[in-house]
């Protein structure tokens, strides 16, 4: 697949290392940035075209003739769109996928009406995908990950275990005899410092275990409560920066719980106050420990640090933690944090350009893939694909899960067959159609599941 990326921030270089991985990918990059394409080009083997996308002759020069997609992913809404343009009306490319952060072109879809609109084929609103997870988690106390397959009908979920948990010294064959009427699926178990497991009827469950499994919706406070006492509603939220993703988050949840957003800027906190209904805004610093201390953060349940500076909002949720607040998520970006963000005191991390990248590998993925959560950094993936075929020219549609030979690392968690959810089992038999939920531990067997379920006219 020939693909144009434009744009060299830290967005586009993650999908670059992605996309290069996989088989069949021909990436061409394109950026204003001389010195950042020759050194990026030093380590990783791919064309560069240095240049503003904008212009005709660039895209000629990045082959826009022959290219399959073209990825806006600047930090500029209006280049990215001027970009699809051009390869559109100059070069017919067949899919655009744009990157777009402000709410003031998202709130008007007309923009990208295929007739007569921006030409862009998917939108790719790392804001909104942001939010919508910090809402689920919200939804869910106690779990540190929240993901949905199937259109809601199917959600992947990661929560520690407790040493009280029911489930904690036991093994996974308990869940069942714990919750009889109960059908879930765990995917993998993350214990410390060790590789991955992939878990067997007769792998032992541990305290401090980070255990992700698969359920339908309905089921999973049930599958929770077997991990860890369930945690209290939560009531009281605090969100640290009053910029897009802020705003948009309290603007979604005001209706159901306390809020209050801290701002710097008192130009935006007057913007705010004007657009919010129910939330209280405040003025001042959130990294400030006094001003924390003056608001009462500790009444706190949760604290959101949603701020554009990672460094910030590590700060102020280290602080706020401190400060007694019950659960502290922050927004954090750059992988130079990883560490720190992983040493305990932090509860959830979210990176935006994790959610970009999930968002564009499931529209470049060889097969039907409906949907890709890129997970643990960017470590491992849950795949949500379509299998396609019959009997004749599938290697997958007619056998029972246990006869496919998946690779190493990888796991069927789910079925979803029009409306029914079958949780999978080694009886379980794919049919055409199935959408089919993947937990992949190492991302090097995306190429062998890529070939596992394609359609081959060859395979008798």
């Amino acid at each position: 697949m020939r693909i144009i990326i434009v744009g060299i921030n830290p967005v586009g270089i993650a999908l670059v290392r992605n996309l290069v991985q996989e088989e069949q990918n021909d990436i061409t990059l394109v950026a204003e940035d001389a010195e950042q394409l020759r050194q990026l080009q030093s380590r990783i083997d791919i064309r560069t075209v240095h240049g503003p996308a904008s212009h005709p002759n660039v895209l000629e020069r990045a082959g826009a003739e022959d290219a399959d997609i073209l990825m806006a992913v600047t930090d500029n809404d209006e280049s990215n769109m001027i970009a699809c343009q051009v390869a559109h009306s100059c070069f017919r490319t067949p899919k655009k996928i744009c990157r777009i952060r402000s709410r003031a072109y998202l709130q008007n879809p007309a923009l990208f009406d295929p007739d007569g609109g921006v030409p862009v084929d998917v939108l790719i609103r790392p804001e909104e995908m942001l939010t919508d997870a910090i809402h689920r988690l919200l939804k869910l106390p106690g779990a540190l990950q929240v993901l949905n397959f199937a259109e809601g009908r199917v959600q992947l979920v990661a929560v520690t275990v407790t040493e009280s948990g029911p489930i904690a010294g036991h093994k996974i064959g308990a869940l069942h005899e714990r919750m009889p009427d109960v059908d879930c699926r765990v995917a993998a178990i993350y214990r410390r410092n060790h590789p991955p497991l992939i878990p067997q009827g007769d792998t032992t469950i541990e305290a401090g275990d980070e255990v992700f499994f698969i359920a339908e919706p309905a089921h999973i406070a049930e599958v929770m409560r077997c991990m860890r006492p369930m945690d209290p509603g939560y009531r009281n939220i605090v969100v640290a920066g009053g910029g897009q993703v802020g705003e948009r988050l309290v603007a979604n949840i005001e209706d159901d719980y306390h809020v209050r957003v801290i701002e710097r800027l008192m130009s935006r906190c007057t913007y705010l106050s004007e657009e919010l209904k129910r939330t209280i805004v405040l003025c001042g610093d959130a990294s400030d420990s006094e001003f924390l201390h003056d608001i009462e953060i500790q009444r706190a349940d949760v604290f959101c640090a949603l701020t554009n500076d990672d460094a910030a909002n590590i700060m102020s949720a280290l602080l706020a933690k401190k400060l007694g607040v019950r659960k502290v998520i922050s927004l954090v970006n750059d992988d130079a944090y990883t560490d720190l963000v992983h040493s305990g005191s932090i509860d959830i991390a979210l990176s935006a350009r994790q959610f970009t990248i999930s968002e564009i590998l499931a529209q470049v993925r060889q097969g039907d893939v409906s949907t890709v959560h890129s997970l643990r950094r960017g470590a491992a993936e849950a795949i949500e694909l379509v299998v396609h075929g019959d009997r004749r020219n599938s290697q997958v549609i007619g056998q029972a899960l246990r006869n496919i030979e998946l690779p190493v690392g990888v796991t069927i968690g789910a079925l979803v067959r029009g409306d029914q959810v079958l949780i999978a089992h080694g009886n379980t038999v794919m049919e055409a159609d199935d959408h089919v939920i993947l937990f992949v531990v190492d991302k090097s067997c995306i190429p062998q599941v890529n070939r596992l379920f394609q359609t081959d006219f060859g395979f008798f």
